[in-house]
């Protein structure tokens, strides 16, 4: 038990090594794993203890983070083990390190539940979520804040950096938001009196840059500065929209595993750090604390169906492991700004042009073909199934991309602000050419960022009511004067149609925003819609959010796959009855 001079509780104190032992603990360095040798009461408990644990007879090994080393010296205070003499020392460091955990979370408890940054550091208000969020941070150094979008998850980093004093720091973004940083830490941060100096990375070659107070570089440079970045001096890194490392094994999140293990305060940003699979998770929090949740097989035996298996088998439970250990906040519009509008969601039925879709079809079912007569080899035929779906998908919204334009435009004549979201520039040159009249933004991911920075202006200062852009280019981006929100074209993610919706429902929105889903009676948008309902429960969660009552949970990749054995049975029995 804890103690008001605040001890370590009885679980965290020296085990016994006297007496029976019921068998040994020792390390292997080439695995980076402890193992428990001996007998069966301990062994059993040991892997009933550490879910991730790998199994075998008498025996039981495991990936040891600080979090699990109180917890392997609790089993020991029931069971002594003898620890092998090469790894006493290391087993004390590690012991060491579990308590230095421990007290910090003690502390973090007894911290004021809301912070503001000393006068003269910050220029702002902070809301009260806000402030909490600030003391959220500061207690936990290296942590995601995953708010939802719109709740101002960059203010909330800059403060922290600026109540922190954790000078240089550097911020990692996506290409298209470095303007965007740029602006908001030259507005919100300030150091002796004066604005903080801000000096922006370019090119894959690292160089010495000028002496400043925060650095930015944007993720597709990472890999050039991958061994510079560590040896900067930088003290804190932010990760903006940090679910870009959700994918490991690239060099990419090699250089950003590197830089967070030289700061001293690592913090992610992200609205939907989970794009497609629950299990992204710790490819995720693994950058913000290396091992956090074991080490990959660990993980997928402990939290998912066993090695290999993304989905997670509870995520609400991995959820609340996240907060419980301080290693993500998550607050959501409803629960922290009862002055922003609801969203509304709306499918609507709209026709397409069945001549079109037959005919951008047609090199799509001689792919299929190829799929059922060649019988490809794994890798052959994982890319002419991409190749089929990215095909259909085209099709759908090009044959219905006319009909999609005169919906908008109905909108528009009934003085509608509307973000019109697309996947293709087959698709979105047809709504250029269908709504020129309306003189359209537009944030295609073609555009320079003065052209994007422009396009954006127009909207926001009433040059146009309408933006269209592209699906996967729409974070970042603030255009909360929009009151409609419309989606020409699907995507298997509801993360990318989450992050779309919050373009224009965030903070300053004085409108009930309407998305409306535009929905073909042919092609891939019935399958997709429903892979988006089915989809949202890993996200939604895992998050903490409501979950919705849903049948059966499928990520987005297993979706499509489905979507396309689908297509392969109906073109195999299309085929069987023509001969028959």
């Amino acid at each position: 038990m804890m103690t008001d001079e605040g001890k370590l509780p009885g679980y965290l104190q020296d085990a016994p090594q006297t007496g029976h032992l019921y068998g040994t603990l020792s390390y292997n360095r080439r695995s980076k794993c402890w193992t428990i040798k001996g007998e069966p009461c301990v062994t059993e408990m040991a892997a009933r203890l550490f879910p991730g644990s790998e199994r075998r007879r008498g025996e039981a090994r495991f990936t040891a983070n600080r979090r699990i080393i109180g917890d392997v010296n609790w089993l020991m205070m029931r069971y002594p083990l003898e620890i092998a003499p090469r790894d006493r020392e290391l087993w004390k460091n590690a012991l060491a390190q579990a308590r230095e955990h421990v007290l910090l979370r003690m502390n973090a408890e007894k911290l004021p539940r809301r912070s503001t940054p000393p006068e003269g550091t910050f220029e702002g208000e902070l809301r009260e979520f806000q402030k909490e969020g600030l003391s959220f941070l500061l207690a936990n150094p290296r942590t995601l804040l995953a708010d939802e979008m719109g709740l101002g998850k960059t203010v909330q980093a800059l403060a922290c950096l600026a109540a922190a004093k954790e000078f240089p720091a550097l911020i990692v973004v996506p290409p298209h938001l470095l303007r965007n940083w740029q602006t908001e830490i030259t507005r919100f941060l300030r150091l002796e009196g004066k604005s903080a100096r801000v000096c922006v990375l370019t090119g894959l070659k690292p160089y010495q840059p000028p002496e400043a107070d925060v650095y930015i570089i944007h993720y597709l440079l990472l890999r050039g500065w991958k061994q510079a970045l560590p040896q900067m001096g930088f003290k804190a890194v932010v990760f903006d929209e940090i679910q870009e490392l959700r994918h490991g094994g690239t060099e990419k999140y090699s250089a950003a595993s590197l830089l967070a293990e030289e700061c001293e305060r690592v913090i992610g940003l992200s609205g939907t750090p989970i794009y497609n699979k629950g299990s992204e998770i710790w490819n995720v929090v693994n950058i913000l604390d290396y091992h956090c949740l074991g080490d990959w097989e660990s993980f997928t035996r402990a939290w998912c169906d066993g090695y290999g298996n993304h989905l997670v088998r509870n995520p609400a439970l991995l959820g609340e492991h996240l907060r419980r250990e301080g290693l993500i906040l998550r607050r959501t519009k409803e629960e922290v700004l009862a002055e922003l509008p609801p969203k509304r969601r709306l499918v609507q039925e709209i026709d397409s042009d069945d001549k079109v879709y037959r005919e951008l079809m047609r090199p799509v079912m001689d792919q299929l073909g190829s799929l059922l007569a060649l019988h490809p080899d794994a890798k052959e035929r994982a890319l002419l199934e991409e190749q089929v779906g990215r095909g259909e998908r085209q099709a759908t919204g090009v044959a219905k991309a006319p009909f999609v334009a005169a919906f908008v435009r109905a909108l528009l004549d009934n003085g509608e602000k509307v973000l019109l979201f697309a996947h293709h520039h087959a698709v979105m040159d047809i709504y250029k050419k269908e709504l020129t009249s309306y003189h359209p933004a537009f944030l295609t991911g073609r555009e320079t960022t003065k052209q994007k920075d422009d396009a954006v202006a127009r909207f926001m200062e009433g040059k146009t009511n309408l933006c269209v852009i592209s699906l996967r280019a729409a974070s970042g981006l603030n255009l909360q004067r929009a009151s409609c929100v419309v989606f020409g074209e699907l995507d298997w993610s509801p993360a990318v149609h989450s992050q779309a919706e919050d373009r224009a429902h965030r903070m300053g929105q004085k409108d009930s925003i309407l998305c409306y889903y535009l929905v073909a009676p042919q092609g891939s948008d019935r399958d997709m819609q429903d892979a988006l309902g089915l989809k949202v429960s890993q996200f939604v969660a895992l998050m903490g959010d409501k979950t919705p009552e849903l049948s059966s949970v499928q990520d987005a990749q297993q979706a499509a796959k489905a979507h396309i054995e689908k297509m392969l049975e109906q073109y195999d029995a299309a085929q069987t009855n023509e001969r028959g």
